[in-house]
């Protein structure tokens, strides 16, 4: 479930703004899709479902922009909104998808046979809450999306790019962050995980250092609107195996201070929400406890 990192968007050339986001979105020329080969199953699969459950993002420098996503028409109903950043093979997608049936869950992944692999699992599971889309993430976020719109973003195991020179190809930076706070509602949450040490130090100097003038995520201290358990994937296992510990990050929209009283009251944070008085570094650096099924 990896991503390819981040494309530029520039804003107007010449104005500081544009130099910031210059800076925030820094541009990967890399970027393309993984191919892999179908199983004939996958095939069938894919040219009998991917017409009505997937969306082509086009890629190149040459590209159109991306017309905004009509989420209730696509889904056929008006729900709560998730985008996953990485499906990977989907596993954790499909299960996660059955046990919040009231929610709308986009998946984006660049890897084709991971999403023809979900694509069965739609079919088997009966699920109607599931759509994917085969592209760049960073293209959702500033396109497909509108702002305020999010219920929840998932990232989870993003790729880590680990050599220094790659970092700047990393999925979540410091713009990208901000990206995603400005598309989630007050109150919609961004969940993290990453086995990958560095990386999970990476997104804790990341959240401890956004600009609370801008669009930014803090701690999450109610109950969650999004579901956050998580099961334990292949991948996952065999990280806990190589003795990689894995680290969340459970982060919130700040509500506007002029609608405190319209924050959401649950009881007392349960053990998998980040307490409110953890720094967002040390909040950010907390292992994965519970065990659940494959992903």
């Amino acid at each position: 479930m990896r991503d390819d990192g981040a494309v530029n968007t520039d804003a107007t050339a010449g104005s500081d703004d544009a130099i910031d986001r210059s800076r925030l979105y820094p541009r990967v020329t890399s970027f393309r899709f993984r191919r892999g080969a179908l199983t004939a199953n996958q095939e069938r699969n894919w040219e009998r479902l991917w017409p009505a459950l997937g969306r082509d993002l086009q890629i190149g420098p040459d590209r159109e922009p991306e017309p905004p996503l009509d989420a209730d028409a696509w889904f056929g109903r008006t729900a709560p909104l998730i985008v996953e950043v990485g499906s990977g093979t989907g596993i954790s997608t499909a299960a996660m998808a059955h046990e919040e049936p009231e929610a709308n869950v986009v998946a984006v992944e660049v890897y084709q046979p991971g999403l023809a692999q979900l694509v069965g699992l739609i079919d088997r599971g009966g699920l109607t809450n599931v759509r994917m889309v085969r592209g760049d993430a960073t293209v959702v976020l500033t396109e497909l999306v509108g702002p305020d719109s999010l219920t929840g973003v998932r990232v989870f195991f993003p790729d880590p790019w680990p050599k220094s020179r790659h970092h700047k190809r990393r999925f979540l930076q410091s713009g990208t962050l901000e990206l995603i706070a400005e598309k989630l509602r007050p109150g919609g949450v961004l969940h993290i995980a990453t086995d990958h040490a560095d990386y999970a130090g990476w997104i804790a100097e990341l959240l401890a250092t956004q600009d609370p003038r801008r669009p930014h995520v803090v701690p999450l201290t109610f109950d969650s609107p999004i579901l956050l358990d998580r099961p334990t994937t292949k991948f996952e296992g065999r990280a806990e195996r190589e003795g990689r510990e894995v680290n969340e990050f459970v982060y919130v929209k700040p509500f506007p201070r002029t609608k405190a009283a319209d924050r959401p009251r649950g009881d007392e944070p349960s053990a998998n929400i980040v307490s409110a008085d953890a720094s967002p570094a040390a909040a950010g650096e907390r292992p994965l406890t519970d065990e659940a099924g494959e992903r």
